[in-house]
């Protein structure tokens, strides 16, 4: 089986930096609110698929830098290209995005977003594609697709955000999109958390430790079985979890824990 270290990683198209076993990606062009190229979606769906056989990446932060999240894909560099493209090309272009969100959704490790300022349009399929979203109540999310003559439909909006908030208000977003503060966010359901500013990545990074010091191999078929139960009868749910649960007691985490719990200290984990 294939088997990497990703600590080594070195990216071309934002920043990355493994610290433990978090690793952190920041969009880093800060003078444009962070956009994504062409480039810059490929890069990060291949690095996310990479992830599947990471042995030293056990948590991801998914970050912007300079106060502001992502503004979605570059007007000049992706938008303007797109308006000369057929539709093979396009066709080419819309499933690598997609390819993207389902890279996120494949990989094992959870995903901390840490949202500040503008979460728009990819952007805010970023944030909706990672498994906990920690933001400021200065963020501006908003999906902008038909403000720029598109559907709603894009990179898997129409089915992760009415399971994140609902199908009345994802379609009230959908359809106008219009944007929206951090602290009706959180009322949505869609962040998790509102934190300072100065301490957002702070906070995130700290989350991610936790879960990647917890029973990781525990984690990652939660994560497994959050996402493939959506399409599932109660039924089929049930007997899909007695199955990952009787997976998940034979690894060594689940003794060391019972171990742990009798001894009366707390478990260390070791994510086998």
């Amino acid at each position: 089986m294939k088997r990497i270290q990703l600590a080594g990683y070195r990216a071309t198209h934002f920043g990355y930096a493994v610290s433990g076993k978090v690793a952190t990606i920041t969009l880093n062009r800060p003078e444009r609110k962070n956009p994504l190229t062409f480039d810059s979606y490929g890069e990060l769906r291949d690095l996310f698929r990479e992830m599947v056989y990471a042995t030293d990446v056990k948590a991801v932060v998914f970050a912007g830098a300079g106060g502001n999240f992502c503004s979605g894909g570059d007007v000049h560099e992706i938008i303007g290209p797109l308006v000369a493209m057929e539709m093979p090309e396009l066709l080419e272009f819309t499933r690598m995005t997609g390819d993207m969100i389902k890279a996120m959704r494949a990989c094992p490790q959870p995903i901390v977003a840490a949202i500040d300022g503008v979460c728009t349009g990819a952007g805010a399929m970023i944030a909706c594609a990672s498994d906990l979203r920690y933001a400021t109540a200065r963020s501006k999310l908003a999906f902008l697709f038909v403000r720029v003559g598109l559907a709603g439909a894009d990179m898997g909006a129409c089915t992760l955000l009415p399971r994140l908030i609902g199908l009345s208000r994802a379609a009230d977003l959908l359809y106008s999109g219009r944007v929206v503060g951090g602290e009706e966010a959180e009322r949505f359901g869609f962040h998790n958390r509102l934190v300072a500013p100065e301490s957002l990545l702070d906070e995130a990074t700290a989350m991610a430790q936790s879960l990647a010091n917890g029973p990781t191999f525990g984690h990652a078929m939660t994560k497994t079985m959050l996402w493939q139960e959506w399409s599932s009868g109660l039924g089929e749910s049930i007997e899909a979890e007695a199955q990952a649960q009787a997976i998940c007691m034979q690894t060594q985490d689940f003794e060391r824990a019972y171990r742990a719990f009798v001894a009366k200290a707390k478990p260390v984990f070791e994510g086998n």
